[in-house]
């Protein structure tokens, strides 16, 4: 029986795709669920599942565009259980080695009459095995080869052979993790030219018409991180004990925007034409690097959420997003954005406001730096921050007095509990 696998659809705007790239090669013979091919839009790289096992046919390379709704390729299921068949002799051998070597990694019984001269020495590597300093591998495999007692020599004798897909992971590896050998030259002439995704087409796009289209300033102010540094130093394995994650910066920024807001409900706006959209609910999107590019997806309604439920929401998302498992929904519709350029080091930077959004809060690097406290100089985790905004609609007192209340709400965090409201003067009702 031929099964047909179309091209799904990413979001009721989008009619075409790009296949990415396959992940199986033409005529392997693959096992239901099995991931078989990236398909990227302007807005997602999601991926092609096969719907039952068999012998996969392409009907389109790599690099071609396909409306959403056509056959991307088929699959002959009277080859069904063969990609099975074909793992299971590969298990029973990795087993055997992995026993034989044990055998002869075994170290042989002390006599008493030597037991002063063996002492002092040393069990060697056993005979046949290869450096593995140089091997890496992830949490997941590891865990995996604990379980069934396997050792990395176990693995790499039980492939059976090098696929494109292994090449293609080895290729797309950082120069930085590659070993460099006297041979090479560092002199090198030679390029690398790759076709830009349909996802990196669209976001530079964005970025032009952005400048183009859109009156931005930026406007900085400076935060002292202690107080929220101090909260998940004091509470970090309590909350991973409830919660199962950590808690990081981003849940009260999030909030800490979001409360911000109504003191100052002009950030939460968006030019429509003529018109001033001002919707009474934060959908913040959080920008989240992956290997594709630069994906945002949306927490809705953080108003309304506590700063765990905002770090889960998170985590959830960018976990999907690095997966390519996010739903186009899941990445339109943002009221405002937060981006952290300080997870890569930066100190200082401009963010660029993410259409038709009016604005951006970026965040940066934490570093100790002096600063005057109650008239003495004292050494403080300090960390910059950044709101671009579109001038045509967002007044230069809003977007000042939005990034100093976002400053008051991180430097007294409890604030977050009453609506950005001083305890003291909800206290005295003043």
């Amino acid at each position: 029986m031929i099964i047909e696998i179309k091209v799904p659809t990413p979001g009721e705007s989008i009619t075409e795709v790009e296949l990415g790239r396959w992940l199986v090669e033409d005529g392997a013979v693959v096992d239901k669920d099995d991931e078989i091919a990236e398909i990227e839009s302007d807005k997602a790289t999601l991926t092609l599942v096969a719907d039952e096992g068999g012998k996969v046919k392409f009907n389109a390379q790599e690099g071609d565009t396909i409306e959403v709704g056509a056959i991307a390729c088929t699959i002959d299921t009277s080859f069904q259980g063969e990609a099975s068949e074909e793992k299971q002799p590969a298990e029973k051998a990795t087993k055997a080695v992995a026993g034989e070597q044990q055998k002869e990694a075994a170290p042989p019984a002390k006599s008493p009459d030597k037991k002063g001269s063996e002492e002092g020495e040393k069990p060697s590597q056993a005979a046949g095995t290869t450096d593995q300093s140089h091997v890496k591998i992830t949490s997941v495999a590891k865990k995996m080869m604990e379980e069934n007692n396997l050792s990395v020599d176990d693995i790499l004798q039980g492939l059976k052979r090098i696929s494109k897909k292994e090449v293609e992971a080895v290729i797309d590896l950082p120069r930085a993790q590659t070993a460099v050998t006297p041979s090479q030259t560092a002199f090198s002439r030679e390029e690398k030219r790759e076709r830009m995704s349909s996802l990196r087409r669209k976001l530079s796009q964005r970025l032009v018409a952005v400048k183009n289209e859109t009156a931005m300033l930026t406007t900085f102010n400076e935060i002292d991180m202690s107080r929220v540094m101090e909260l998940r130093k004091n509470h970090q394995a309590r909350f991973i004990e409830k919660h199962d994650f950590k808690l990081g910066f981003m849940g009260f920024f999030t909030k800490a925007a979001a409360v911000a807001m109504n003191f100052h409900p002009a950030i939460n706006s968006m030019l429509d034409g003529e018109e001033i959209i001002q919707p009474e609910f934060v959908d913040v999107g959080i920008a989240v690097q992956t290997p594709k590019g630069l994906m945002v997806p949306i927490i809705r309604n953080t108003e309304s959420k506590s700063v765990p439920q905002i770090e889960k929401d998170l985590k959830d998302l960018a976990e999907k997003a690095r997966n390519k498992k996010i739903s186009v929904e899941e990445l339109t519709g943002g009221t405002f954005t937060i981006t952290n350029g300080g997870t890569f080091g930066s100190l200082l930077s401009t963010p660029i406001i993410n259409p038709p959004q009016s604005a951006i809060l970026g965040m940066h690097n934490i570093v100790d730096r002096p600063v005057a406290i109650n008239g003495k100089v004292e050494i403080r985790p300090m960390m910059y921050v950044a709101l671009s905004y579109d001038h045509r609609i967002i007044d230069g007192k809003d977007s000042v007095g939005f990034l100093v209340k976002v400053k008051e709400l991180i430097e007294n965090p409890e604030r977050l509990l009453n609506q950005g409201i001083n305890p003291e003067e909800l206290l005295l009702d003043l």
